[in-house]
């Protein structure tokens, strides 16, 4: 029963006596709960995404920087070019010592030539560090156990923003020979975590003139009027004016001025509710076939069956009768055995109000995801596909 009442419930109850039975307060709570569910349900239906999760403030960006080092300390697996042995003899020739390139022994095979590359986070400080991966360029054959040694790392404007040393890690190992080898993981590519040292800032503007544009990852006309208009109410007056379908103009409030970190920071924390095309997307390499929560298909009937053709040869033998004359010979006799198979292909209706519809009829037909493409891609050809086709 019911512990707490309103003061109004308790009136009735007061009043009505008899006529408000134990059914009526059923009823109640029943409708209650109604109401409780109802609403939990449609919370889960809304969803949201922050405007960090969707779009980049101006500015805001990875930088790449790449430079050509050395990796030293190999088993045996290293490369033998002539770029290799001159690499040597330049490191050398830095520290002092004068070596000519052809008396360094290349059959040793300790030294890799690699190409170093690395990304640069927004507002990367001198003295961070971050991960670099390093590449062979030339035949060495595994760089496990491998030290890289100091290289600058520059960006596309040659200044140098970040040097790289330390040990190679692979993630795996090689081993084996005279045949039988054994490897786990890509042992020629490898990684130095935390081994590179930023040394340069990278020049950016956060906001110029008081205003600053966000732009989309995704451009779409009704998600991005949807973020400006979610901003505009957030902040109370209109502060954002979309451009075009991937960027929005922000105009910094007066009262942020001066406070740009702070203002950015209640921009990109605001929920919007983001708005996705109807897609597939096919993989024909690996047969991978993914389908988007709009996509819907007119009502179809889809019947789909393999055919199958086997071809097998058999040879077969003929030996002459032992002690018969000397001009017997042995024949091969090919057998060819050529089979046709094809499998039952039943009519099935598919219409697609929801994906979950879409699924369950496609299950239907027992394909496969090879068949699926092919499916799919006469949906879209006959017009009763509505979603956009994108084969990768």
């Amino acid at each position: 029963m019911i512990k707490r009442m309103t003061p109004s419930v308790k009136k009735m109850i007061e009043e009505g006596g008899e006529n408000f039975s134990a059914v009526t307060l059923r009823s109640l709570l029943f409708a209650v709960v109604l109401l409780f569910t109802f609403h939990v349900l449609l919370l889960a239906v809304v969803s949201a995404e922050r405007i960090k999760d969707i779009a980049d403030f101006e500015g805001v960006r990875d930088n790449r920087i790449i430079g050509y080092g050395l990796v030293v300390g190999l088993d045996g697996t290293g490369d033998k070019g002539l770029a290799t042995m001159q690499s040597i003899a330049n490191m050398l020739q830095r520290m002092g010592l004068t070596v000519n390139p052809n008396d360094i022994k290349a059959n040793s095979k300790n030294t890799a030539a690699v190409m170093v590359t690395a990304t640069l986070t927004p507002f990367s400080k001198p003295g961070a560090k971050i991960d670099v991966l390093v590449s062979t360029v030339g035949d060495a054959k595994s760089l496990q156990g491998g030290t890289l040694l100091l290289t600058p790392l520059k960006g596309p404007d040659g200044k140098v923003y970040a040097v790289a040393q330390g040990p190679v890690s692979i993630g795996g190992f090689a081993g084996g020979g005279g045949g039988t080898t054994v490897l786990k993981n890509h042992a020629t590519a490898g990684k130095v975590p935390d081994g590179a040292i930023v040394e340069k800032d990278i020049p950016y503007t956060l906001g110029e003139g008081g205003t600053i544009r966000l732009f989309m990852r995704n451009a779409d006309f009704t998600t991005t009027n949807e973020v400006s208009g979610k901003i505009n109410e957030t902040l109370h007056s209109g502060y954002a004016a979309p451009l075009d379908p991937s960027s929005i103009l922000l105009k910094v409030p007066d009262e942020y001025r001066g406070r740009m970190v702070e203002f950015l920071t209640i921009v990109e924390n605001i929920d919007v509710s983001v708005d996705e095309p109807a897609k597939i997307v096919i993989n024909e390499r690996t047969g991978t076939v993914v389908i988007g929560d709009k996509v819907r298909i007119a009502p179809v009937a889809i019947a789909h069956g393999n055919l199958t053709i086997e071809i097998k040869t058999e040879y077969q033998v003929s030996q002459p009768p032992p002690f018969g004359p000397e001009s017997s010979q042995t024949v091969v006799v090919p057998k060819k055995d050529v089979s046709v198979k094809e499998e039952k292909a039943s009519l099935v209706e598919v219409k697609g109000a929801t994906l979950g519809e879409i699924v369950r009829a496609l299950n239907a037909l027992g394909v496969t995801p090879r068949d699926l493409i092919s499916i799919l891609q006469a949906l879209k050809a006959s017009g009763a596909l509505h979603a956009e086709l994108e084969i990768i």
